[in-house]
């Protein structure tokens, strides 16, 4: 069996409550969250709104700072990181797939797939190269000069998918991508990324509070008082989901 690619062990993290007179406490978000996931694997994380599942996405991406517990990503301790480190690391090995697609608006469909590339140093020739397979790949071949505002919401979120796939990275979260899409583009798009995630090797976690698709993964973990249970998708009724 591989190594798994992502690591959380007693991960805790609380926000500070603001009073009239500054701090009134601390909320507990997340209160010792173990998990791991193996390269290839799928994993849905399911809750209550407000439950934590942003925060725990948040946190195992490196975007927000766990108050104890480790996170390691590819072996890597993220909380050894200083930000710079981090920054680069994170670009390098995550992908995200955004409920809203977090295009620019004034990139082309090319611009926004090769954006990451062009950061990371590659070519233009090459980064061109990759962007267009992408995009081909998703079905949006002959849409690469469009803008977003000229795109169909599910062509966005295709566009936002290819943008990872250009990543090439060996993890890929995608939170609530179907939230914002019909019943029918969402499956459509779903059905891209769990099949560009095979293909890759990538491991997929999955924010959603959709039972359906959460069946379609590996594993389900559900977020309850702070800690992730696992458990048949038949419990994640409690959930209101």
């Amino acid at each position: 069996m591989s190594d798994p690619v992502l690591v959380c062990a007693k991960v805790k993290k609380s926000y500070v409550i603001p009073g009239e007179s500054g701090a009134a406490g601390r909320l507990e978000v997340l209160k010792g969250i173990d998990f791991e996931v193996r390269a290839g694997e799928t994993l849905a994380i399911m809750g209550r709104s407000g439950g934590g599942k942003s925060t725990l996405l948040s946190c195992i991406s490196g975007l927000d700072v766990i108050d104890s517990g480790e996170i390691r990503l590819m072996g890597q301790n993220l909380s050894a990181l200083d930000a710079n480190s981090l920054n680069a690391f994170r670009a390098s090995r995550i992908g995200i797939v955004f409920q809203q697609f977090q295009l620019l608006d004034h990139f082309t469909a090319l611009e926004n797939v090769r954006l990451p590339l062009d950061l990371a140093g590659v070519s233009p020739e090459k980064a061109d190269q990759v962007a267009l397979e992408k995009l081909e790949r998703v079905g949006l071949a002959g849409r690469e000069s469009h803008f977003p505002d000229r795109m169909s919401r599910g062509e966005c979120q295709r566009v936002a998918i290819a943008r990872v796939l250009a990543m090439g990275v060996p993890v890929i979260y995608a939170d609530e991508p179907t939230g914002s899409l019909d019943v029918k583009t969402g499956k459509v798009v779903m059905d891209l990324l769990f099949t560009s995630a095979k293909e890759s090797g990538a491991a997929l976690v999955l924010v959603t509070h959709d039972p359906l698709l959460a069946k379609r993964c590996d594993r389900i973990l559900r977020i309850e008082d702070g800690l992730l249970k696992e458990g048949p998708l038949e419990l994640t009724s409690e959930l209101g989901v």
